[in-house]
């Protein structure tokens, strides 16, 4: 069992993040890699890269945001309750070095897997310029810790209610005119990832995408995740999560996340309704 020490409701409501007592987890993890979590006995094993992880506390902290049952069911444990499993580190860390001038893009609940990845290449001597995105501005997460950990932070909502007005690709496209770019990491939403490594491929920008494949086990044994990546098959959780942008097939991957999109709407509905019952009841 593992147990929530800490929560807060992000993004209006919409995110949650929860800070767990994993000590064994957080003493090997890395930035870029992931936890599966199952919040009890019936639960779903949904896999959460995570944000951030204390060594001297032991903890771990995810950030999710709820579009289903499962994490429904996550958003309802409170500080003291906890998860049934929380099972890690999985995944390749991301490879992180001194390269120069890097650019970090992060859209939605991407940031979150963004930020100890940006925070790790300024702590290596890079010149990192961030770009964070959302909607609106009440969706928008990690704003100051996305400032701490770059020297630059540009905020975009696709309203226009907060920051620049327009998509993360807009400021990338003027940092890419402005400066020698060595390396941009884009992580978030596929389309946002797929219009990031488009752009970047006219500026030959080598780009590192993290990519949230549908997964079970975690381990490449189902291979639920297959993702093709320069032509070949791959497995997000073992070969990934992290692969180079310009080589994904970017509507594959959409494709197969939208395959259960009708039953995660059902099912998130009737579990909406069995609480509604249980509170008036």
């Amino acid at each position: 069992m593992f147990e929530i020490l800490k929560r807060e409701e992000m993004a209006d409501g919409t995110v949650v993040m929860n800070e767990i007592n994993a000590p064994q987890i957080a003493k090997k993890a890395k930035p870029g890699q992931f936890v599966i979590l199952k919040a009890n006995e019936q639960g779903e094993r949904i896999p959460l890269t995570m944000a951030d992880t204390n060594v001297k506390k032991g903890t771990v902290t995810v950030i999710y945001q709820v579009v289903g049952k499962s994490t429904a069911l996550f958003k309802s444990l409170q500080v003291g309750d906890h998860y049934q499993d929380v099972i890690g580190p999985l995944g390749q860390p991301t490879h992180l070095e001194k390269l120069g001038n890097v650019v970090c893009v992060g859209g939605g609940t991407g940031v979150a897997v963004l930020y100890p990845i940006t925070r790790g290449l300024k702590e290596l001597g890079n010149n990192v310029a961030a770009i964070i995105g959302a909607r609106t501005k009440d969706l928008l997460i990690l704003e100051d810790k996305m400032k701490a950990a770059s020297h630059e932070l540009h905020v975009c909502t696709d309203d226009g209610s907060y920051g620049h007005h327009g998509f993360v690709t807009d400021v990338l496209k003027d940092i890419l005119e402005r400066d020698n770019v060595d390396l941009v990491v884009g992580i978030g939403p596929v389309p946002m990832m797929k219009f990031v490594t488009k752009l970047t491929a006219d500026y030959h920008v080598k780009t590192l995408v993290s990519l949230n494949a549908i997964m079970v086990d975690g381990t490449g044994m189902c291979g639920c995740c297959r993702v093709s990546v320069g032509g070949k098959t791959r497995f997000a959780c073992v070969d990934g999560p992290e692969f180079d942008g310009h080589q994904v097939d970017f509507d594959e991957l959409a494709q197969r996340l939208d395959a259960y999109k009708n039953e995660e709407k059902r099912a998130h509905e009737k579990y909406t309704h069995e609480c509604k019952l249980s509170q008036e009841a």
